[in-house]
């Protein structure tokens, strides 16, 4: 059981997460989840994610949250909310989904082609996380390709 989302209905695990999607999609969107916050909250932006749920959560109505884990699926969680009724596909179905490399940064808006400044930050420092963590990943690949270097 986990909380809707006051303004949308999407579910939410629980109240933080509740918070997380209120509070990053009002920064990212603005809009209705913008306006709800500001009208509940003053300082919603300024909020711990633990202070934020506990203002937000009693205005959310119940609502089941199916946790899906990875040993209960074929191939991880399934594509919730995306037509697919919560069923994965197959793990050897054999057509391409196009899906790009996160670290290329495909399907992210160009920072500089954004207009407001902070949604641009936020944008410019995923990418330079992701890229951190996938050169992290990558020198551990190396590292475990060569588990003696000096050999």
């Amino acid at each position: 059981m986990g909380y809707a989302c006051p303004v949308c209905d999407t579910p939410q695990r629980d109240g933080e997460h509740l918070a997380h999607h209120l509070a990053f999609t009002a920064m990212l969107h603005g809009g209705d989840h913008e306006a709800w916050l500001d009208e509940r909250v003053d300082d919603w932006s300024d909020r711990e994610p633990a202070e934020l749920a506990a203002e937000v959560t009693p205005h959310a109505d119940d609502a089941e949250y199916d946790e899906v884990f990875e040993d209960t699926v074929p191939r991880g969680r399934p594509d919730v909310g995306m037509g697919s009724g919560g069923d994965a596909a197959p793990s050897d179905h054999a057509h391409d989904h196009g899906h790009a490399d996160p670290a290329s940064g495909a399907g992210v808006p160009d920072p500089d082609a954004v207009d407001d400044p902070a949604v641009a930050e936020a944008l410019r420092e995923a990418r330079e996380m992701t890229r951190n963590a996938a050169a992290d990943d990558a020198d551990e690949e190396s590292d475990s390709a060569d588990p003696d270097p000096d050999a």
